[in-house]
């Protein structure tokens, strides 16, 4: 899977699993933060976003402190996934 298409098939993701329903793939920036004022997300958030990562692609945080670093932007989970998935 192309890096582009994986951007865009997390996005589909991250609105389904946190019901951002307002919003669609288009309307979230790679870059954007995902724990800023856009989405205004929560703990609670954090541990679906883990869910996520966990059910559709395998891989499980155990730490805390890298959930930190890798639950930022579209980004950084890509390229988390990337690094921790060699079929992502």
């Amino acid at each position: 899977m192309e890096v582009a298409e994986l951007k865009v098939k997390l996005k589909t993701q991250i609105i389904e699993y946190l019901n951002l329903l307002d919003f669609t793939p288009e309307d979230i920036d790679d870059e954007d933060q995902l724990f800023g004022p856009k989405f205004d997300l929560d703990s609670i958030d954090a541990l679906e976003l883990s869910v996520l990562l966990e059910r559709e692609y395998g891989i499980k945080m155990t730490d805390p402190a890298e959930g930190r670093k890798v639950l930022v932007t579209v980004n950084t989970m890509v390229d988390y996934i990337l690094a921790n998935k060699a079929e992502a």
